[in-house]
C-alpha cells in the first residue's frame, strides 16, 4: 500500500475553481433576487423560485443517487466497487448540505409565500372550487408536504452518514473472519434500510409532492421512476468524472480501466432505462389523448418547450446509444469525461423543463440566472467532494472485499 497515494490532497487551483464558482453562483442569487425575486410582477417571481427548486432538487438528488449506488451494490454483495466507493461516499455529504437549501426554499414557498403560482394547491379559495384539488387535499397540504420532506431528507442524511461511519471502519485495523462477517451485516442492514426508504421516497412521494403536484391536476404513474432513472444516470456519471480526475492526478491506483467500464455500463444501461420511460409515459397520454392528461404535454410538445423536450431525446438517449455502446469507449477517460459532462448537462436540462415547464409554461429561456445558479451548486459540490476525499484514505485497506474489487475485470 505505501507505494499508492492514499490521501487525497486538495489542489489550490481546484479551491479557486470552487471558490469562484460558489461567488458567481452567490452574485447571482442576490442579483435574481432582486431582479426577480422581488419584482412585483409574479411571473419573475415564479422565475427565480423556480430556477432555485429545480437546481436545488437536481443536485440534491443525483447526490443522493450515490448514496443509493453503494447501498445497491453493498445489498447485492459486489466487491468490485471497494476501491472507488470513497467517490460514491464523498458525493453523498452533500445531501444535508443541499437537503438544507432545498428545504429552505419549501419552507418560503409553502409556509411563508404560500405563492399560488407555484403550487396551485396552496390556494385555499382554488382547491375549495375545484373537486379534483380538493380530492387531493389529504396529502397536498402544507404540514403534510414539510413533514414529508423533512422525513425524506433526514433520514436520507442519517442513513447515509451511518454508510460513511461503518466504512470508516475498515481504515482501522484488519479483520478476521468473523469480524468481516459483522462489518458485512451491518452495511447490509444499514443499506437495507436506506434502499426501503429510498423506494418510499424517490421511488414514489417525493417527486409527486416536489416537481409533480406543480401540475396538480395532472398525475403520471410513470413520474416518480422518471426522476429516478434521470437522477441515478446523472449520479453515476458524476462518479465517473471524479473518478477520471482522481486517476488523472495519480490517486486510485488499485482502480482500473474495468471499474471504469463497470461505471459506464451504468450510464448506458440507465440512459436506455430513462429512455423507455419518457417514451412510455409519452406515448401513452398520446394515445390515450385524455384532456386531463395531455394537458402536461401540450406545452412542452407544442409550445415555448419543444426545442428542450426534444433535445432532451439527442443527448440523454441517442448520444449514449451511438457512442457509449462500445466497449472501448467506456474505458476511454476523454470520451467518457465527455459523455458524462453531456449527460450531467442533459438532465439538468430534463428537470429545467420539468419545473419551469410548469412554473412559467409560456416562456422558455435559459438566462444567465439558471446557468448563475447552476454554477453555485456546482461549487459547493466540488467544495465539500473535495474536503470528503482528503478526509479519509482514498482505498479502505482492511475491507473484506478489498482483494477481490483490485482483481475485477471484465
Amino acid at each position: 500500500m505505501a507505494s499508492i497515494k492514499e490521501q487525497f490532497e486538495v489542489p489550490s487551483k481546484m479551491k479557486t475553481w470552487s471558490m469562484a464558482l460558489i461567488v458567481i453562483g452567490v452574485i447571482s442569487f442576490i442579483l435574481g433576487l432582486i431582479t426577480k425575486g422581488m419584482s412585483g410582477d409574479e411571473q419573475e417571481k415564479a422565475t427565480f423560485i423556480g430556477t432555485l427548486m429545480y437546481n436545488s432538487i437536481f443536485w440534491m438528488l443525483i447526490c443522493n443517487a450515490s448514496m443509493f449506488f453503494i447501498c445497491a451494490t453493498t445489498l447485492a454483495m459486489g466487491g468490485w466497487h471497494t476501491v472507488i466507493k470513497r467517490i460514491p461516499e464523498a458525493i453523498s455529504t452533500l445531501v444535508p448540505v443541499f437537503g438544507i437549501i432545498t428545504l429552505v426554499i419549501f419552507i418560503y414557498v409553502v409556509l411563508i409565500d404560500r405563492t399560488a403560482s407555484i403550487y396551485e394547491w396552496l390556494d385555499k379559495d382554488a382547491v375549495a372550487k375545484d373537486h379534483l384539488l380538493s380530492g387531493k387535499s389529504g396529502f397536498l397540504n402544507p404540514a403534510f408536504f414539510m413533514i414529508w420532506s423533512i422525513l425524506a431528507i433526514g433520514i436520507w442524511s442519517i442513513l447515509g452518514h451511518r454508510m460513511r461511519k461503518l466504512s470508516s471502519e475498515a481504515d482501522e485495523k484488519p479483520m478476521d473472519i468473523n469480524t468481516g462477517k459483522s462489518y458485512i451485516w451491518r452495511n447490509t442492514v444499514t443499506a437495507g434500510l436506506f434502499i426501503v426508504w429510498f423506494a418510499l421516497t424517490i421511488g414514489s412521494t417525493v417527486p409527486w409532492f416536489w416537481m409533480m403536484s406543480l401540475d396538480a391536476h395532472w398525475y403520471s404513474t410513470m413520474y416518480s421512476w422518471y426522476t429516478f432513472g434521470s437522477s441515478f444516470v446523472t449520479g453515476m456519471s458524476l462518479i465517473a468524472l471524479w473518478l477520471i480526475y482522481l486517476k488523472n492526478k495519480g490517486y486510485l491506483g488499485y482502480a482500473n480501466e474495468n471499474h471504469l467500464h463497470n461505471i459506464g455500463i451504468f450510464i448506458f444501461a440507465f440512459s436506455i432505462f430513462w429512455t423507455y420511460l419518457w417514451f412510455a409515459q409519452y406515448m401513452l397520454i398520446w394515445y390515450g389523448n385524455i384532456p386531463e392528461e395531455t394537458v402536461y404535454f401540450k406545452h412542452r410538445v407544442q409550445g415555448a418547450y419543444k426545442g428542450i423536450f426534444f433535445m432532451n431525446i439527442i443527448i440523454n438517449f441517442v448520444c449514449p446509444l451511438l457512442i457509449l455502446m462500445k466497449r472501448s469507449v467506456k474505458r476511454n477517460y476523454t470520451l467518457m469525461t465527455f459523455m458524462a459532462v453531456l449527460i450531467i448537462f442533459g438532465h439538468w436540462i430534463d428537470f429545467y423543463q420539468m419545473v419551469m415547464g410548469s412554473v412559467r409554461e409560456n416562456e422558455a429561456s435559459l438566462s444567465w440566472l439558471d446557468f448563475g445558479i447552476a454554477s453555485l451548486f456546482i461549487g459547493l459540490m466540488i467544495h465539500f467532494t473535495s474536503r470528503a476525499l482528503a478526509k479519509k484514505p482514498l482505498v479502505s485497506e482492511y475491507h473484506p472485499f478489498l482483494k477481490e474489487s483490485i482483481a475485477h475485470h471484465i
